[in-house]
């Protein structure tokens, strides 16, 4: 099993097909442990391997913060940096999705090791919003 950072191949597709509308529809992001499975190939959330501690619900959080912007010949979203207080938990990914619809798959982060929070704040950051560095670009 492993998480592998993407842009999912079916959110490619939805926003390429106006299916998407990340400025309104309601974007969440949830946490996976390192037995997960998620890549590009990932469609939808799933609760299988999500993350269950103190702090955290299943579903995650709604982010906050929603933009596109554009440079140059690339163009991107982003989102907030998105935080679960007094959580204890331990999460290796997250997927970020689409509550509207039908919790459509948009992007996988891998964050490259677990990450532990005790009775503290856990936070997902998200990149620079730029055109070489959003999580979402499109170049």
């Amino acid at each position: 099993m492993a998480i592998t950072q993407a842009f999912c191949t079916s959110a490619k597709v939805g926003f390429l097909t106006g299916t998407y509308t990340p400025l309104t529809d309601t974007m969440k992001i949830a946490l996976y442990t390192s037995t997960a499975t998620l890549d590009a190939t990932t469609t939808v959330y799933s609760a299988t391997n999500e993350v269950v501690g103190t702090g955290y619900t299943a579903g995650g959080n709604t982010l906050a913060g929603n933009a596109i912007s554009s440079s140059g010949t690339t163009a991107w979203i982003t989102f907030s940096d998105s935080s679960w207080t007094t959580a204890t938990i331990t999460a290796r990914g997250a997927l970020i999705y689409d509550s509207t619809r039908a919790n459509a798959a948009i992007a996988v982060l891998d964050f490259g090791a677990d990450k532990t929070s005790t009775a503290g704040t856990f936070t997902v950051q998200m990149p620079v919003a730029a055109a070489a560095t959003a999580l979402i670009r499109i170049a």
